[in-house]
């Protein structure tokens, strides 16, 4: 009943303040109204293009969305079938005449083609999974794709027969596997992924591959449509050697299976070039550090003569699609928090050719996004700024990138949104150039001092961005300065930036969080009595880190966090993968490190209020972390309260209404102390 009170006042609040003419502030159930342009397909003679367009649905609390389409102009914008269900994954055929899709039902997903003549739709599939990486075979005649195949328990049990009518409980789970379950996924049934073909005019599905081995990553077609180049991790002890993985060709017909390359770490996303001669893919040799760049490579078609392409250019490459003359690839990075669509020729130089790439990570800044390319290089590509979510956008002809669809016109035209600006300031640790971004509060008054909220992003390996943010904006409707900077370790500022939290984490990414209040503070910006901090996963680490380190902070809402890396590391679904990466050696071997750098270790120093929020399905950061911050704060008698929501793993804003209530929670939180 408290929770609903809660997010009720804030709700009700929204709707009482703050509007200016037909304007006004954006509110939460504003949520629910937003689109966003997901996984953009330009026609090959670059005349149309198909997406999805993706939503909210109030009624059952969930993600929606279905195919559209559109000419390159941004005309004759219409939905692609009549049919009121789940659609994604499309992708045209070589030709250009039929577009295959997937789609969701009760009954499960399928594979399902259409016709874009006759407008004429077919199911094609009937599978017993669903099915990923939907790929054509250049002739047409053929649709590769992953998909899961289920394998026997490792051990099973005969139950005696139970009376008719019984109600007994569940069977227990059962694995011998090293990784048994994923945030959001729960537990994993015992089985692998394999790539099998179905002809484009439907039929029954052929297993292409075949062992004890996961084959999930992108597929791409030899030019003959006789074989298909995949990545996957086939070594025999494939469980400990997790970060591993190898280009591999299977021949569609005799099923054989040839390796191609050999590099210690992960070599994956093989792109066969326009004539078949090359493969191009992205890797890393492995040196065990917290962050290392994505190379793109190039080799012969049979695994010979292996070259590196951007080993000059101090930024991962993504996401990458050959040009149809085969003299270099289109691909994507993140510089400085912006994401980028850029080509790389073979000899490695990088052309930018267009800013904003993302906007399909609803809640907060992160990087997302995704483009396609045509034929004659005509791109289309979701294209985002702080004051909307994604859109399409199409350059052509080497001309800068136009919109050609608005999908929220109708409910943003009619908002005022809290303006995002960036900001750089110094590391009072060692000099270097931070950069992070302020929203201010909608009608901000510079006469006036705001209070500040620092939200720190997660990761920590990730970064966020000028790109739109829900949770972000109402923080700031409610009349907080939000503060979000990339301290060291965040992507985007070359390697060496991001792997200074190797062996020292959390480190001085703390001192350049802090270096960005203090900026703020002595321009004026924000009022010093009035500092607020909260933060999710990573965040809330450093966000647990900064209240163990000083007492400025009025009150804090720490959001999914580890307190301990040793119960962390070894309970959390990523569990076997921090060894020797985050910190030397396991925990057992190296307790007195993992525990300096657990935030639980500075507990006794904290007294600033806090809220402790968790979902209570959290496989990545279990709720336990969490409550042995909220039980040592009980027992030191700080003011605290836990906030765990039902049903909500890692990603709790996954469900709209989580997102908002979160939001309500971190201000109903701040409120309190901010009103004193």
């Amino acid at each position: 009943m408290r929770h609903i009170i809660l997010l009720l006042i804030f709700v009700n609040s929204f709707q009482l303040v703050f509007s200016q003419g037909s304007k006004s502030i954006f509110k939460p159930l504003d949520v629910f109204s937003l689109e966003w342009a997901v996984n953009p397909q330009i026609s090959p003679d670059a005349s149309q293009i198909i997406y999805r367009r993706s939503g909210f649905d109030i009624m059952n609390d969930t993600s929606k969305g279905n195919l559209w389409i559109l000419n390159a102009d941004g005309t004759s914008h219409r939905k692609l079938t009549s049919r009121e269900v789940s659609e994604s994954k499309a992708t045209w055929s070589p030709d250009g005449n039929r577009i295959a899709f997937v789609s969701n039902t009760k009954e499960g997903s399928e594979i399902y083609m259409y016709w874009v003549l006759t407008g004429q739709i077919a199911k094609l599939s009937q599978l017993e999974m669903s099915p990923g990486n939907i790929t054509w075979s250049p002739d047409g005649k053929l649709i590769a794709f992953t998909m899961f195949k289920s394998e026997k328990l490792p051990v099973v049990i005969k139950m005696p027969q139970k009376p008719k009518g019984a109600n007994w409980a569940k069977p227990a789970r059962i694995t011998n596997r090293l990784k048994h379950e994923a945030d959001g996924r729960g537990y994993l049934k015992p089985g692998f992924t394999h790539i099998y073909t179905i002809p484009s005019q439907g039929g029954t599905p052929e297993q292409i591959t075949s062992g004890n081995y996961n084959h999930t990553g992108t597929l791409s077609f030899s030019p003959d449509s006789k074989s298909i180049y995949f990545s996957a991790n086939r070594v025999e002890d494939w469980e400990y050697d997790f970060r591993n993985s190898e280009v591999y060709n299977v021949n569609i017909h005799t099923k054989i299976i040839k390796v191609l390359t050999s590099q210690k770490g992960p070599d994956f996303s093989p792109k066969v070039s326009p004539n078949g001669k090359k493969i191009a893919f992205l890797g890393f040799k492995d040196n065990v550090q917290t962050h290392q760049n994505r190379v793109l490579y190039l080799m012969n078609s049979n695994g010979k003569n292996r070259t590196t392409i951007s080993g000059n250019f101090d930024n991962s490459i993504s996401n990458i699609v050959w040009d149809s003359s085969g003299n270099g690839l289109y691909c994507t990075y993140d510089e400085k928090g912006n994401s980028k669509v850029a080509y790389i020729s073979l000899g490695g130089k990088v052309t930018k050719l267009a800013d904003n790439l993302g906007g399909t990570t609803i809640g907060r800044p992160y990087a997302s996004g995704s483009f396609s390319v045509a034929k004659n290089g005509t791109i289309v590509y979701t294209h985002t700024r702080p004051e909307y979510p994604s859109e399409l956008a199409v350059i052509k002809d080497k001309e800068s990138s136009k919109l050609i669809t608005n999908l929220n016109e109708d409910l943003l035209s009619r908002r005022v949104l809290g303006k995002t600006e960036e900001v750089w300031y110094t590391s009072s640790f060692d000099g270097r150039k931070i950069q992070g971004w302020l929203v201010k509060p909608p009608f901000y008054d510079s006469k006036k001092k705001y209070p500040l909220l620092v939200e720190n992003h997660g990761g920590p390996i990730l970064n966020y961005g000028d790109r739109f943010t829900s949770e972000i904006q109402l923080y700031a409707a409610d009349g907080y300065v939000v503060f979000y900077p990339n301290p060291r370790g965040s992507t985007s500022y070359g390697e060496e930036f991001a792997n200074l939290l190797y062996n020292n984490y959390p480190g001085q990414d703390y001192n350049d969080v802090m270096d960005g209040v203090d900026y703020l503070v002595k321009k004026g910006v924000v009022d010093n009595n009035k500092l607020f901090v909260t933060g999710g996963s990573a965040g809330g680490i450093m966000t647990a880190w900064m209240i163990g380190k000083n007492k400025r902070f009025r009150a804090a809402v720490v959001v999914k966090p580890v307190m301990n890396w040793i119960s962390k590391t070894l309970v959390a679904d990523n569990y076997f993968g921090y060894a020797n990466s985050r910190y030397p050696g396991q925990p057992w071997e190296n307790f007195e490190t993992y525990w300096k750098f657990s935030p639980l270790s500075l507990v006794g120093n904290i007294s600033t209020p806090t809220m402790v929020m968790v979902g209570m399905d959290d496989l990545r950061t279990p709720p336990s972390e969490a409550k042995q911050l909220y039980h040592a704060l009980k027992l030191r008698k700080i003011e605290t309260v836990l906030v765990e929501i039902p049903g909500a793993s890692h990603g709790i804003a996954n469900k709209p209404s989580n997102l908002i209530s979160k939001v309500a929670h971190v201000l109903a939180w701040l409120n309190k102390y901010n009103l004193q």
